[in-house]
């Protein structure tokens, strides 16, 4: 089974409610309001754990379509992680390339990132605690090789380090941006092309 986006995922919207006091024969009725505003993502931070997340981060920035002017940073996932929330922004999405290693490990570096958000001290609001949302993908890169049953095994498989950090962002109140995806070196990687079109499609639409 491979796990590759297979539509196009919307643009964010956040949906505001506000309520309008309309005067009717001295009494007052409340009316709700639905506003939806689409977020233009102006800004992509590809968080990369691993030599080769460090590869794959430098071809989504390579694939930017050449029409784009939208700012894209890479940066190691070693870099101090607090540092992901303490300016929180509605434009900007944060997009994590982390590779799992023997045992469902992460890497040295993806390690420092997956640990500061696993926390257990962490509220459940901790990337929900005002307007701006916190915007997030995640793509895995694994390889089958590293495990005993590999000649039955998946992509999914091999994948536990991006898969828990998925759940985890969403759970302390994420927006998940774009789909996550997983890979499988043992295959040639096949499913991380399809994401990276998918993703640019995804934020440029």
């Amino acid at each position: 089974h491979i796990q590759v986006p297979t539509t196009r995922a919307r643009p964010f919207a956040s949906i505001l409610t506000k309520q309008i006091f309309v005067p009717f024969f001295s009494q007052r009725y409340i009316f709700q309001q639905t506003i939806i505003i689409t977020m233009t993502i102006t800004e992509v931070l590809v968080i990369h754990g691993g030599e080769l997340a460090k590869d794959v981060a430098a071809r989504i920035e390579s694939q930017k379509p050449s029409n784009s002017s939208i700012v894209v940073t890479l940066q190691s996932a070693s870099v101090r992680p607090k540092k992901l929330i303490d300016n929180p922004s509605s434009t900007k999405l944060h997009c994590f390339i982390l590779q799992t290693i023997e045992n469902s490990a992460p890497t040295e570096e993806g390690g420092t990132t997956t640990r500061f958000f696993k926390r257990k001290t962490h509220p459940t609001d901790l990337l929900s605690k005002d307007e701006n949302s916190f915007l997030y993908t995640v793509l895995g890169l694994g390889d089958s090789n590293l495990l005993l049953d590999r000649q039955t095994t998946t992509a999914e498989d091999c994948n536990q380090v991006a898969q828990e950090l998925d759940g985890r962002l969403e759970a302390l109140g994420g927006k998940r941006f774009y789909d996550l995806a997983v890979s499988d070196e043992r295959t040639g990687l096949k499913e991380v092309e399809p994401w990276i079109n998918g993703l640019w499609e995804s934020v440029i639409q």
